[in-house]
């Protein structure tokens, strides 16, 4: 009887200790579920600041640029004005410039020639 009385505390051990193993890995996954689950607010939470930081960013830099386009059209149109200008004043000056040279023509024989002769 007493060996039966032995056998039956080892069993109730055994029992309570997988009973503590459970309860201990179940502890374990429930800590590891909750550790994601912070992590993943953390991650949220910091997205959302770094994407407020990035929109201020933008926002800051770039009206800088609108202005730069702005500026580049003014300096465009003040050039082409100038071209235009310039073109205006000087195109009678080509242009007897270039009747001249064509009405000045002195036929002359090529050097190439004057060797073979």
């Amino acid at each position: 009887m007493a060996s039966n009385q032995g056998i039956q505390t080892l069993l109730e051990a055994e029992k309570e200790a997988s009973k503590i193993v459970a309860k201990a890995k179940s502890y374990r996954v429930q800590r590891l579920k909750d550790a994601r689950q912070e992590a993943q607010k953390e991650i949220e939470d910091l997205k959302k600041v770094k994407n407020q930081e990035f929109i201020e960013y933008e926002k800051k830099f770039a009206g800088d640029v609108g202005e730069n386009v702005k500026t580049a059209e003014i300096e465009t149109q003040k050039q082409i004005a100038q071209i235009t200008k310039d073109f205006e004043a000087n195109k009678e000056k080509v242009v007897d410039l270039l009747l001249k040279t064509i009405g000045d023509c002195k036929p002359q024989v090529h050097a190439n020639i004057k060797k073979a002769a």
